[in-house]
């Protein structure tokens, strides 16, 4: 398991990382956030990211209104800004989206570890995938993604994942081992 937590590999990785990297570390964001624990997630960690795509930081938060206030003090002038607060699956969250640095940003909290959290474990069986998959994988993926494709029903399609849901899907691969993981790509 990667640590996602650790942003470095940022500054060595494709350009659009290296702007990420930029990104967070001019906005300061990882700063302003540190009590929530914030974890870059999404598509630009695994660099399978298209134009369009965001920076995805997922938090813990168990107070909304608190999360809340201390990103609207900090980013609450940018434009776009926007705060949705709804419950996702019976869970309290709060989304907040704006756009700066040529990035939009999207803050997801939820009173869930990170690491717990459907996006972090997405992320996590998507980057053991690739590893698997090589660069036909990445290959592939993204050129479904730039054709109006959502990660997580690209990476059902490519790597023939069953299932109604290919979100609900890929969790039930997490707790694979890396041979059995390799064992179910090659079976299917």
């Amino acid at each position: 398991m990667r640590n996602w937590h650790d942003l470095s590999y940022l500054g060595r990785g494709s350009m659009r990382q290296k702007a990420a990297w930029e990104a967070i570390q001019q906005t300061h964001i990882m700063e302003v956030l540190s009590d929530y624990r914030p974890v870059l997630a999404g598509t630009i960690p695994l660099d399978i990211d298209v134009a369009q795509s965001d920076l995805d930081i997922i938090c813990e938060s168990h107070d909304r209104d608190r999360f809340e206030q201390v990103v609207r003090t900090a980013y609450g002038c940018l434009p776009g800004f926007e705060v949705t607060q709804l419950d996702v699956k019976n869970i309290p969250t709060c989304v907040i989206s704006f756009f700066t640095a040529d990035f939009w940003f999207e803050l997801f909290a939820q009173p869930v570890a990170v690491e717990k959290q459907n996006a972090y474990r997405h992320m996590d069986i998507e980057a053991r995938l690739l590893d698997i998959g090589g660069l036909d994988a990445y290959k592939h993926i993204r050129a479904l993604k730039q054709n109006g494709m959502k990660t997580e029903p690209a990476f059902a399609q490519y790597f023939h994942i069953a299932g109604d849901d290919p979100y609900e899907a890929l969790l039930q691969l997490e707790s694979l081992t890396e041979e059995e993981l390799r064992q179910r790509i090659q079976q299917l």
